[in-house]
């Protein structure tokens, strides 16, 4: 499958033009050609949004090449993190101006989702400078935000434009890299969860969307050893999907196809660290962890039912394929090892997620977002909590 192609497809089928996705440039010395392209746009009141570590790794050199640009680099919480969060957002907002022409987001996930949504609000374009293929987030609206604690997802911007330098890439910490194995690996059960809310939910479902994110998905599974090796083959295959799968969310303004049961765990864990004002663990390492627990779940589940007992009427009517879907996922085992291969945590242990945390969120964590997936079903015809799956 040409990815691209099918990715324009997808535009057309939808109504979007294909020219009105970000320009997407992934190369080794790619942020050489940032000056440039700003030059084109007659952009020249820059700011570039950084942290301590992604102003080492692009930003010094970006605010070299750009000259007179601005740089706000947001402060750390009292764990040493930047977080998408309230304080974080109005010190963005209060190193911009209205003069301001465009906005880099120079980092990973997180400072994409502040820059997003300043970019949003204050309707100035912003640019993706990924420091590490570590989100899948790059080139989507969606920004997962923290407000009072909680976490909201709203939609609102996707960049003009990313500029992915492997040098900088391959440069990036090896857990970075797996946590951007691991987001990939999520769409296992994402796209496992919106095919079954199109069975049993009647929620509209593109099969040439869920084909795109699957492609990138096996891409990925098939490179899993390069990519954990973080030369240029495996980086590059790794960063193509993951700003794949951020494409296919813009178009579709949603991220059905990437998230689903398993993002639920992860962002209720999330929520759970920042009540207790701990550290905060990347996203992917969850969510590829937070994958393999979800499907030993699904299979665990899906054996102990049988059809004529299901008392959700479309569930039981569509019980074959349902089951059938859950039974074409991997084992966990599967997941765990590849997991391992990237250089990632495969278990709550190593990464550091309590028992009863796990416990909790497994008959909790549905009710973060209003949505149809395995995990909702299971917890809709559970007559006991829900355990930990073996």
């Amino acid at each position: 499958m040409d990815t691209m192609k099918e990715i324009n497809k997808l535009a057309q089928e939808i109504g979007d033009e294909p020219e009105s996705l970000p320009e997407v440039t992934i190369e080794r010395g790619a942020l050489n050609s940032i000056s440039g392209y700003l030059g084109s746009r007659g952009f020249k009141n820059i700011v570039i949004v950084v942290d301590k570590n992604t102003k080492a790794a692009a930003g010094n050199k970006l605010k070299a090449d750009l000259g007179g640009a601005t740089m706000v680099e947001l402060e750390p919480d009292s764990n040493g993190q930047v977080i998408a969060d309230e304080q974080s957002i109005v010190q963005l907002f209060a190193g911009t101006s209205k003069k301001t022409d465009v906005l880099l987001a120079v980092g990973s996930g997180t400072i994409h989702d502040i820059v997003r949504f300043v970019s949003f609000k204050m309707n100035i374009p912003f640019i993706s400078v990924p420091t590490a293929a570590s989100v899948d987030g790059f080139t989507s609206k969606g920004a997962p935000l923290i407000f009072r604690g909680e976490k909201k997802t709203i939609q609102t911007a996707a960049p003009v434009a990313v500029f992915a330098d492997l040098d900088v890439l391959m440069g990036a910490p090896r857990e970075l890299t797996a946590s951007g194995f691991g987001d990939i690996l999520g769409k296992y059960t994402s796209l496992t969860d919106w095919k079954i809310s199109q069975l049993i939910a009647d929620e509209p479902y593109s099969e040439r969307a869920a084909a795109i994110t699957r492609q990138s998905l096996e891409a990925c599974v098939a490179n899993v050893d390069v990519i954990g090796e973080g030369g240029e083959k495996g980086i590059k295959v790794l960063i193509q999907a993951l700003i794949e799968s951020g494409l296919v969310m813009l178009l579709l303004d949603h991220s059905r196809p990437a998230s689903g049961g398993e993002h639920h765990l992860s962002h209720y864990w999330e929520m759970a660290l920042l009540k207790e004002n701990a550290r905060q663990l990347l996203h992917g390492a969850k969510v590829g962890v937070s994958t393999a627990i979800i499907t030993g779940l699904y299979k665990n589940r899906a054996s102990q039912y049988v059809k004529e007992d299901i008392k959700i009427d479309k569930l039981r009517e569509n019980w074959e394929e349902v089951s059938g879907l859950i039974a074409s996922l991997p084992n966990p085992e599967k997941i765990r090892d590849l997991l391992a291969r990237s250089g990632g945590p495969g278990t709550p242990d190593e990464l550091g997620i309590s028992t009863h945390l796990l416990q909790e969120s497994l008959n909790e964590a549905y009710q973060i977002r209003d949505r149809c997936t395995g995990l909702y079903l299971f917890n809709q015809l559970k007559t006991e909590e829900i355990a930990i799956p073996v």
